[in-house]
């Protein structure tokens, strides 16, 4: 099979109504290399950068409750810094560049789960980009 490794997509197909940041960004843990009182933290294996983790809420309203949170995963060199919250608005929208998509089976559930990888995040564009960039586009499901 040609398709192998991490998949290339764009923000707008993983969010296609946006998203919101709903955590810290914090830094991954690599539990096989990390021993008592000693912990490592993980790199890429491609790139060798730094692994941090930031949960965000998808806005799409037709997700049910339970699948909403998503942990996106971004490679960077320094800790990603979460942008100024909007006025008014008690959580911040964020975009993404440079987003993957790895496919794995889930070990509780045994289902088709999604590990989402970016290499930047940054401040909403502006509330028209999501329309404008997903249309005549197909959006992933």
């Amino acid at each position: 099979m040609a398709l192998q490794g991490p998949i290339p997509v764009s923000f707008h197909q993983v969010f296609p109504h946006g998203c919101f940041i709903v955590g810290e960004v914090e830094q991954v843990k690599d539990f096989d290399a990390s021993s008592k009182g000693r912990t490592v933290y993980a790199k890429d294996k491609n790139t060798g950068e730094l692994v941090w983790q930031v949960a965000v809420m998808d806005a799409d309203p037709t997700v049910k409750a339970g699948q909403k949170t998503v942990a996106v995963k971004i490679l960077s060199p320094t800790q990603p810094v979460v942008p100024a919250a909007l006025p008014g608005v008690p959580f911040v929208p964020v975009e993404f560049d440079g987003m993957t998509a790895t496919a794995y089976v889930g070990q509780n559930t045994g289902r088709l789960a999604w590990s989402i990888r970016a290499t930047a995040m940054r401040p909403l564009r502006s509330a028209a980009a999501p329309a404008k960039a997903a249309a005549g586009k197909d959006v992933a499901a």
